[in-house]
């Protein structure tokens, strides 16, 4: 029988987060739940007391983060998985946000959990085992209007990722990147970063967008507890996935996507290719 997992779960406190730290308490292993809002944490500790690290989590801090590794490590020793859940919507054209607006999206969708990364690998690299789990979203994949900065903050995300699976890969660390569509979370709510100024020349184009999304909160497709489900299913595979599209509204949007991306390939292929230097011509082709 396989000893339990150290589970590692930001954004706890609602949402994915929340329904993943259930999810890794019925399979029996161990969680530390992180969130800003540790008074909803409590149901979580009521689980299993025995199995269950609630602590205080602002990803954007340093020293918090360090804090809470080293209350998950005196509890249990090792991080084993860390989950990566915690991020925030952020809308409105790219001219309509403010510099200051875009660097608080980067700063937790991006840099605080890169840096939380980083500052787990350590452990993880001395035993030569553990898995990073990071929930961007199929918006890190697809980019829409009105949702370019969210996009950024998450693709940006998804390229640091890539290459960290490549350079942890023989040290025999994982890393699995989670593009969920529309899950039925609080996502879609006052948390949301939103222009402190509109520009009326959007308002034709990002206004119905934001009034579809704000209609469609709380009845969106996805099950947060069955993607729980899915996620703790992808870790515990042999074999786990790069990156795991959860949702068939995500899958829908991602094969479009693709089929755009292939065509504009193919269009210009030609061309692309034609931008190399001649080649050369040596003494030797010559004499061949």
């Amino acid at each position: 029988m396989t000893s339990p997992k150290i589970w590692f779960v930001t954004g706890a406190s609602s949402g994915l987060g929340a329904a993943l730290c259930c999810a890794v308490i019925a399979r029996g292993d161990c969680l530390v739940a992180g969130a800003r809002r540790t008074e909803r944490l409590q149901p979580l500790r009521d689980l299993a007391p025995d199995r269950v690290l609630t602590l205080p989590l602002d990803l954007t801090n340093e020293g918090s983060r360090q804090s809470a590794i080293d209350a998950a490590e005196t509890r249990f020793g090792r991080i084993d998985v860390l989950a990566n859940v915690a991020g925030r919507g952020i809308n409105g054209a790219g001219e309509e946000l403010s510099s200051a607006q875009l660097r608080q999206a980067f700063e937790l969708n991006f840099f605080g959990t890169v840096e939380l990364t980083r500052a787990v690998l350590p452990g993880m690299r001395r035993r030569r085992s553990g898995h990073i789990l990071s929930v961007t979203s199929i918006c890190g994949l697809v980019s829409i209007p009105d949702l370019g900065a969210y996009s950024a903050s998450k693709f940006a995300l998804e390229a640091w990722m890539e290459a960290l699976a490549g350079e942890i890969e023989d040290l025999g660390l994982r890393c699995t990147l989670v593009e969920p569509g529309a899950f039925r979370t609080e996502f879609e709510g006052d948390k949301i970063i939103r222009p402190l100024n509109r520009i009326p020349d959007y308002a034709p184009l990002i206004g119905p967008i934001e009034a579809s999304l704000s209609a469609h909160a709380g009845s969106q497709p996805g099950d947060p507890d069955r993607a729980a489900e899915v996620i703790v299913r992808a870790v515990e595979a042999p074999h786990s996935p790069m990156r795991l599209i959860l949702g068939s509204d995500a899958h829908a949007m991602l094969q479009a996507h693709l089929g755009q991306l292939k065509a504009d390939i193919a269009r210009w292929r030609s061309e692309g290719l034609a931008t190399d230097f001649p080649q050369e011509c040596h003494p030797s082709d010559l004499r061949a």
